[in-house]
């Protein structure tokens, strides 16, 4: 068998570094233990050897708390930190440095020893307030830098006389699905509906397929933003907003909400994951539909027509008028038949809410509150 295609064992920084301490803690206790040995009248060898040991045993423990850990966690914060916040701090600590300078002017005339350890001292002390005050005041500075320099997104509002309103950005899956046109008739929203002209491209590109379903999946959503910009109570814009350095739709659709501070509506699960991850926020459709639905306690009785088999055995589905799925305990020998049953449990799950249902008991019906038709 060949020994060369094996993987060479290597040692780890941390294990380094261990060494490392280790060795240098056992020359300091050294150095250090033979005075010790004149001054408590011990051998002064063998008292140096075993302070030597004990300390390349404290290096070898105490070591990583004071050098890859503390650094490791330093890293995990910076990479987790927002960069408005990062920003701020560095903000901070370089005017905290200047401050310092300029004060450690003046401390310099102070008696030794304050004229050695007050300049020090005030350079981290203000550093330290400097940061936590330019983080607790990181919006009113970025507020400050966008009156100066305004934004890319604020400079593309204008160019395309974008007015400064409140918007959601609409995905093409969000328009082909069609439920926009009456949640925007509810009244419950009041930002200005916001369409960017790629998303207007690719339904265009959609209704323009040769494969059938794609193509009336693209020309209802054509009708679908008919009926937003004619009988939509709401605002519905189309602007000429783009992002050049992405590539597809879902990337410019993010990167434009980022830049517009406003959420992205859609049904689309890969776009609302990466959305979310980038900070953005996501109104989903399916989320508000399941929001509203009407809630089922367990005892309540319902009225439902099972229409197929259920996964395990006995079990029988139905479906409400919602689109909830119920799920019917011994249902299996009542296919198409209008049955009345009783919740047992209430189960949400990702795809929506289900239902779990029994046969009521004899008389059982009679005593609960009434039946609801589905």
């Amino acid at each position: 068998m060949n020994q060369s295609n094996q993987p060479v064992p290597t040692l780890s920084n941390e294990f380094i570094l261990r060494l490392i301490g280790g060795i240098v803690t056992a020359i300091v206790f050294g150095i250090f233990g033979s005075p010790l040995a004149d001054y408590v009248q011990q051998r002064s060898m063998p008292f140096v050897i075993l302070l030597g040991l004990m300390g390349f045993l404290t290096g070898i423990i105490l070591t990583p708390y004071f050098t890859t850990r503390p650094l490791r966690h330093i890293r995990n914060s910076l990479v987790h930190m927002a960069p408005e916040r990062l920003i701020a701090v560095l903000l901070g600590v370089l005017t905290g440095l200047l401050a310092g300078g300029l004060f450690s002017i003046p401390l310099s005339f102070l008696p030794s020893p304050f004229r050695e350890i007050m300049p020090l001292a005030s350079v981290i002390v203000l550093s330290y307030l400097s940061s936590v005050i330019f983080m607790l005041r990181q919006n009113d500075l970025r507020s400050f830098v966008n009156a100066i320099s305004p934004s890319p997104s604020q400079q593309a509002k204008s160019q395309v006389n974008l007015p400064d309103e409140d918007y959601v950005l609409l995905d093409t899956s969000v328009i082909i699905d069609g439920r926009i046109t009456d949640v925007s008739k509810t009244g419950f929203m009041r930002s200005t509906l916001l369409i960017p002209s790629f998303i207007l491209r690719e339904l265009q590109h959609i209704a323009d397929s040769a494969d059938h379903l794609r193509r009336n999946r693209g020309r209802r959503g054509l009708d679908v933003l008919g009926i937003l910009q004619n009988e939509s109570p709401i605002p519905v814009r189309i602007t000429d907003m783009d992002t050049p350095n992405a590539r597809d739709a879902d990337s410019k659709l993010v990167v434009l909400a980022k830049e517009l501070r406003c959420p992205i509506m859609t049904n689309d699960y890969n776009l609302n994951r990466v959305a979310e991850l980038q900070g953005v926020t996501v109104l989903n459709i399916n989320d508000l539909a399941n929001a509203v639905k009407a809630a089922y306690l367990p005892g309540e009785a319902l009225h439902v027509r099972v229409i197929q088999e259920g996964r395990e055995v006995g079990q029988g589905i139905g479906y409400l008028e919602d689109g909830t799925m119920v799920v019917v305990e011994d249902g299996q020998n009542r296919l198409n038949q209008q049955v009345n049953v009783v919740v047992t449990k209430v189960l949400q799950t990702t795809a929506g809410r289900m239902v779990f249902a029994r046969f009521p008991t004899s008389g059982e019906i009679d005593t609960r509150r009434p039946t609801r038709e589905r």
